[in-house]
């Protein structure tokens, strides 16, 4: 496999280990630690991009990948990650 297959991979496997850590889908509404990233609405990923950016650092740059993802038609690739046995959080 090459390293842009292998980065993806690692990227996809990080999105689902990652969840909404404040906001409206932070852990005071979704406890204890948030809802995944990848279950985010596109509309509220979207919301970020009208009030200047998504957060800065890693956690900014994977929303901004799953918001790609789901504008693209492509948020069947989070379907691994929510299927039992699919490496991410349920």
């Amino acid at each position: 496999m090459d390293s842009f297959q292998e980065q993806m991979l690692r990227d996809l496997e990080e999105i689902g280990r990652t969840r909404m850590p404040f906001g409206k889908y932070g852990p005071k509404h979704y406890p204890p630690a948030g809802l995944p990233i990848h279950e985010l609405p596109s509309e509220y990923l979207g919301w970020f991009l009208n009030k200047g950016g998504f957060p800065k650092g890693r956690l900014g740059v994977l929303l901004n990948m799953v918001y790609q993802m789901k504008v693209d038609g492509c948020d069947g690739v989070f379907d691994i990650l929510r299927k039992p046995g699919g490496k991410g959080p349920r």
